[in-house]
């Protein structure tokens, strides 16, 4: 009987082809695609989860979205993880996505404790007695503030509010004007009210760097105009649910990131502010906080199964925590 032996080159292009795919597949599978909205500490944020699943083996890729389209790529399959979904402000958004019994995507929680929206005043004027939301449309204050609110952007989710609030005379705002701008154009007449020492009442939010540079105060919102406990915020990170199946110590990572407000505003002032890297910001970040580091890499490992604090530590130079 003869034996047909397959050609030399049939089989070294099939063998090729076999590694070839199998590097694919490892490509696909150490793959972990973020959005990333053009909002500083999302963008600080998820420079530091990168450098961090780099160290790992992980191949971080970012793309930069808006939110709304950031949903619809995450329910599509098309990324994986969200650090950015802004409650209430993005309620809809997130609704729609966990509506149906079988959701697409998973709740890891969320990622910034003490993030709120608010109207803020200077210390200065906070001290002469503005300190609810109710004080502004008192006659010795609202005159001073030249009934004007300073905000960001038409179209986002302050702006919103704001126009809500005037629209249905919330807090006697229906006779108030919004100098709608942007975050640049506004937090520029702030500094400029404070150098000068004039009155000046405006939206802000934390984390953010305003809160490092400006003495300011937020105003109480008994009505919850901002929303519900006065404006507090969930900053929450999202992920796919086949990705959270695939890939459980990525995605035990993402799950134990958090910051604080104030740390999140000392991040977005160093990138934001100071104009520095958003990955040597976070990776300064890191080295500064060493015990809040090793809290992020509890029980995960690299994609070779080595326990990660330590291949963490000595390739980014951390001390030991």
């Amino acid at each position: 009987m003869r034996h047909h032996s397959m050609p030399l080159a049939l089989a070294a292009s099939i063998a090729l082809a076999a590694s070839f795919g199998a590097h694919a597949q490892d490509q696909e599978d150490a793959q972990v695609r973020f959005s990333v909205p053009a909002w500083p500490g999302v963008t600080v944020k998820t420079a530091l989860a990168s450098t961090l699943l780099e160290t790992l083996g992980y191949e971080p890729v970012q793309e930069e979205l808006g939110s709304t389209i950031t949903y619809q790529a995450l329910r599509q399959g098309e990324l994986d993880a969200f650090l950015a979904a802004w409650l209430p402000a993005q309620q809809g958004m997130y609704d729609a996505s966990f509506e149906d019994g079988e959701s697409k995507l998973e709740d890891l929680g969320n990622n910034v404790d003490g993030a709120r929206l608010g109207f803020a005043v200077p210390t200065y004027v906070y001290e002469a007695g503005v300190k609810t939301a109710e004080d502004l449309d008192k006659e010795e204050f609202a005159d001073k503030l030249d009934r004007t609110i300073y905000s960001i952007e038409v179209g986002s989710g302050m702006s919103d509010s704001l126009n809500s609030a005037v629209d249905e005379d919330t807090y006697g705002l229906g006779d108030w004007n919004l100098s709608e701008t942007s975050t640049p154009g506004m937090l520029s007449a702030v500094d400029a009210a404070i150098d000068r020492e004039e009155w000046i009442v405006f939206a802000a939010w934390t984390p953010h760097w305003m809160n490092i540079e400006f003495d300011v105060r937020y105003l109480d919102d008994p009505e919850d105009m901002w929303g519900p406990e006065g404006g507090r915020s969930d900053v929450r990170t999202l992920v796919r649910s086949e990705f959270a199946e695939s890939h459980p110590n990525a995605t035990r990572l993402l799950d134990q990131l958090v910051f604080t407000a104030d740390d999140q505003s000392a991040m977005i002032r160093g990138f934001s502010y100071e104009e520095r890297e958003p990955e040597a910001v976070a990776v300064d970040w890191l080295r500064e906080h060493p015990e809040e580091t090793r809290g992020f890499l509890e029980g995960v490992t690299t994609r070779d199964g080595e326990e990660a604090w330590p291949v963490v530590r000595d390739a980014l130079e951390i001390p030991e925590a």
